[in-house]
This record gives C-alpha cells, sequence and structure tokens, in this order.
C-alpha cells in the first residue's frame, strides 16, 4: 500500500494521476500547505526539502522496511519500475522517456510555477517578471507541441512523462497560454483529459491556481516567506 503526501499542486496531482493510471493500491494524507503542516516534524522526516509529493511505500518490492521518498520525478521512476509500467524496459525507450521527465521537472514545472505565482499569488503586479516566465512557458509548449506532432504521445506509448507534463499544462490559462495556439499540445491534452484515470485524480480538486479570495498575511509568509530558518 502506498501512502501518498498530497496537495493539489500540480507535483501533487501527478503522483495522483500516476497512481491511478497504473492502478496500485494507495490512500492520502492530506498536507495543509497553507496551515504550515509541510514544516511538521513527521512530514520532514520523509521530504527533507518541506515540500510535496511525497510517498512511503509500505510493501516495497522484496520486503523489508517502508521506502520514503520525495520529489515527484524521484516518485514517478520509482512506481513505475515497482509496478513494472509506462516505462520501457529497453534502454534506448527507457532514456526517450526519462529525458521528457526530466526536461519537465526542470523546465515546464519551475517555468509554469513562476508564472502561475506572479499571475495569480504575487501580491503586485511585476510586468517583466509576468513577460519573461509567460514568454518561457509559451516557448515550452511550443517544444512539446512540436514533439507531439506525428505522436499520440509524448515517447511513443502513454508513459510517466505523459503523466509529469499533463498537470503543469492544466492551469495553461493561468500561465497565460492558449492551447489552440498549440495544436499537438492541445490534441493531446484532450485525449489525456478523457482518461478515465484522469477524470477518477480531478474529481472535487479545486485550482491551485483560482484561488476563492485573497492569501492572509500568515498564510503569505506560510507559502512563499520561508528562508534557511
Amino acid at each position: 500500500m502506498i501512502e501518498l503526501y498530497f496537495a493539489a499542486t500540480p507535483n501533487g496531482l501527478k503522483v495522483k494521476l500516476f497512481l491511478e493510471e497504473i492502478g496500485l493500491p494507495y490512500f492520502i494524507t492530506p498536507v495543509s500547505l497553507s496551515k504550515g503542516e509541510q514544516f511538521q516534524p513527521g512530514f520532514l522526516a520523509i521530504s527533507p526539502n518541506n515540500k510535496i509529493p511525497a510517498i512511503v511505500d509500505h510493501a516495497p518490492a522484496g520486503g523489508g522496511s517502508p521506502v520514503k521518498l520525495f520529489e515527484s520525478g524521484a516518485i514517478m521512476l520509482y512506481l513505475a519500475e515497482k509496478a513494472g509500467r509506462l516505462l520501457p524496459k529497453d534502454i534506448v525507450g527507457r532514456a526517450e522517456v526519462l529525458q521528457w521527465l526530466f526536461w519537465q521537472m526542470s523546465g515546464l514545472g519551475p517555468m509554469g510555477g513562476q508564472i502561475g505565482h506572479f499571475n495569480v499569488y504575487a501580491p503586485e503586479k511585476v510586468p517583466y517578471a509576468i513577460d519573461r516566465y509567460t514568454r518561457e512557458v509559451a516557448r515550452l509548449y511550443g517544444v512539446l507541441d512540436r514533439r507531439l506532432a506525428g505522436r499520440e504521445f509524448i515517447a511513443g506509448a502513454l508513459s510517466i512523462a505523459d503523466i509529469a507534463c499533463y498537470p503543469w499544462v492544466v492551469p495553461h490559462e493561468a500561465h497565460g497560454q492558449t492551447l489552440s495556439d498549440f495544436p499537438n499540445l492541445e490534441r493531446w491534452f484532450i485525449a489525456m483529459a478523457a482518461r478515465p484515470a484522469t477524470l477518477r485524480t480531478y474529481e472535487g480538486v479545486e485550482n491551485a491556481y483560482a484561488p476563492k479570495q485573497a492569501l492572509s498575511e500568515e498564510e503569505r509568509r506560510v507559502l512563499f516567506g520561508q528562508g534557511e530558518r
């Protein structure tokens, strides 16, 4: 049984989507980020970077003590190997999937997070930052659009690359993007959105980039004001 420490951010959702897609038994331990639960000692013992998602595999392959993991890319790679699904076994196919997983981790996610922050959560508009990150996300969408030309999925068959990227395209409006500008990406996105696992994953989930009310100063401090200590 997999215990998923979860909040409904794109990184949290991609692990949930993965678990739904492959059908591994799991249960969710919610982490309220605005209340600072990510700084509790019990959570830090699993995720020392005080970020979600994190997992505990209470039944690792081969037995032994529970496996604790943080970082969504590492989690998805671990679970794909555990389940023997969504990651090719041949070295070339595996490398192709992993390069796009790492592309998401190093580019699409961080840049999407930045423009989401400056468009939605920043207490004041910073035109230079908004322009900078909107342009970079558009560039990344273009990379993915070209990759998907003539392909149903990012690396041939459905893989952890698709699972990792999809939740970071869901908030495209908050990223200042119009999917119709990227027809191959839009086709892929519509197909991914219609998958039963995706529907289950997003059922009842609030959009993290569409807060219903302004953050309090305390919530802002907890979410965005942490320094070294």
